[in-house]
């Protein structure tokens, strides 16, 4: 299966109009935002598990971000509470689960083979304080891609120009990006060489972002 999968495009996807679709696992369901590959695949996702769902046991081969964006996730190595990112690396395990049920948004099959960095962050926590409207936090940085949260104020401008294309994951509230509104749980993706340059609606946003890592996706294999 290919979806998305031209990282020479640019791509723009509103996942809240995206219906669910199961996955193997009872009571998990998802939308799919990119994808190369079947059930094991380069991967970007928005994953939904119901009350008192899990996921079997598994090895993360390729690696595994998210972010909670509703609920708690779970696992044996504690809770989740929504406002967490995670960077689970190649050759990490776990088995997840939601007694309450939890939505979040994925990343599967894109990291460095060789990255063995694994963390968990309240995104909130990170945050720096405000300029002309912008807080920013940088989550991680190594020589393939930077992971950012901002916080933006009403009406504020949000730029990066960075080499390696971009994507962006709203949050909340909206955004303004070429003529196009961007509401909660939008999805960016700008192509290597294109540059960034959001402004806040009238509620403000908080936004997630990568840079630079588009060059290495074609090269990912599963």
């Amino acid at each position: 299966m290919e979806l998305n999968a031209d990282f020479d495009a640019t791509v723009i996807v509103h996942s809240e109009k995206l219906d669910w679709i199961a996955s193997p696992m009872k009571g998990v369901d998802r939308r799919m935002l990119d994808r190369i590959g079947d059930e094991v695949a380069r991967a970007t996702s928005i994953v939904r598990y119901a009350k008192g769902s899990r996921f079997s046991a598994h090895t993360h081969t390729g690696g595994e971000e998210f972010i909670v964006l509703e609920g708690v996730f779970q696992d044996e190595h504690g809770d989740y509470p929504a406002g967490t990112y995670v960077r689970n690396p190649p050759t990490t395990a776990h088995t997840p689960s939601s007694a309450e049920g939890c939505t979040i948004f994925v990343k599967l099959w894109q990291f460095d083979m060789e990255d063995r960095t694994q963390f968990r962050k309240t995104m909130e926590d990170e945050l720096g304080t405000y300029v002309e409207g912008v807080a920013s936090a940088e989550l991680f940085r190594d020589a393939r891609e930077v992971v950012r949260y901002a916080s933006l104020k009403a009406g504020a401008n949000f730029e990066n120009s960075e080499q390696g294309g971009a994507e962006v994951l709203v949050l909340s509230g909206s955004v303004r990006f070429r003529g196009e509104t961007l509401g909660q749980g939008s999805w960016l993706r700008l192509p290597d060489g294109d540059s960034l340059n959001l402004i806040a609606g009238d509620e403000g946003a908080k936004l997630w972002m990568k840079t630079g890592h588009l060059p290495y996706a074609q090269a990912a294999a599963v």
